[in-house]
């Protein structure tokens, strides 16, 4: 990744009433979600910036500061300001990380950690509404964005379902191979929540001990009511949020 300073054409609305530095920090977060701004990529520094857009050095600061504190951006002693990377912001609906990922410009990869079938769990036979210590699939991912971790995928699958490759898991998403096996997924119960990550979560994910992550747990069906699919995934949480809108009720 080249070092030279990226210039943007970065423009400011001096008759809102959103702050200037907010306006700064909000193009410069756009353009790190599209790629605009790669993960290493430089930004020229603050004076020089600020004489572009007419603004204050200290105006200019805050901005980049609001991103530094949202770790989309690291300032370097020699080097100036990066981008690190960006973070996810997935929609609460029934899509695949993979997709979203590939939507978002982040480029996905997957590494398979575990694929085996053996007896059911408790907890997995009764999200999948099937007897104890009946087979399933269980496939354990880690799913990458630009070469760094987000998240670890752990799904469960009953038995003939979908035939699941260790190369085809690392090429693509699992809803994609489902819908390709002709399961049409109709709805979800899922889950969300919060928890430190153990030691070795931490190493899979490059946090430390008791790093926040956010956990999923998601049941999926099909459009004859059958559960299909069983995860319980989680995700850095200086990587990763969900994002949902929400309605007035009348």
């Amino acid at each position: 990744m080249s070092t030279t300073p990226v210039n943007l054409a970065l423009t400011v609305d001096r008759s809102s009433p959103v702050p200037l530095y907010f306006q700064v920090a909000q193009q410069l977060e756009h353009a790190i979600e599209t790629g605009r701004l790669e993960p290493g990529s430089r930004l020229g520094n603050e004076i020089e910036l600020a004489g572009r857009l007419g603004l204050s050095r200290p105006t200019v600061r805050q901005a980049i500061q609001s991103l530094v504190d949202k770790g989309l951006l690291v300032r370097r002693r020699g080097v100036g300001t990066q981008v690190v990377h960006s973070q996810v912001k997935r929609p609460l609906e029934l899509s695949s990380l993979y997709d979203d990922l590939l939507a978002a410009g982040q480029r996905p990869t997957t590494s398979v950690l575990r694929s085996a079938t053996g007896p059911a769990s408790a907890a997995v036979a009764a999200a999948l509404g099937i007897a104890e210590g009946a087979e399933v699939v269980t496939v354990e991912r880690l799913r990458s964005a630009h070469g760094e971790p987000i998240a670890r995928l752990l799904n469960h699958l009953p038995v003939g379902l979908v035939r699941l490759e260790t190369a085809d898991l690392e090429a693509t998403g699992l809803y994609r191979l489902m819908r390709a096996a002709g399961i049409i997924l109709h709805s979800a119960r899922q889950t969300v929540g919060a928890r430190a990550a153990t030691a070795a979560e931490g190493a899979l994910l490059s946090e430390s001990e008791g790093a926040p992550l956010l956990t999923m747990e998601r049941v999926s069906f099909d459009d004859h009511g059958r559960a299909v699919e069983y995860g319980t995934h989680i995700y850095r949480a200086t990587r990763y949020s969900f994002e949902f809108s929400l309605l007035v009720r009348p």
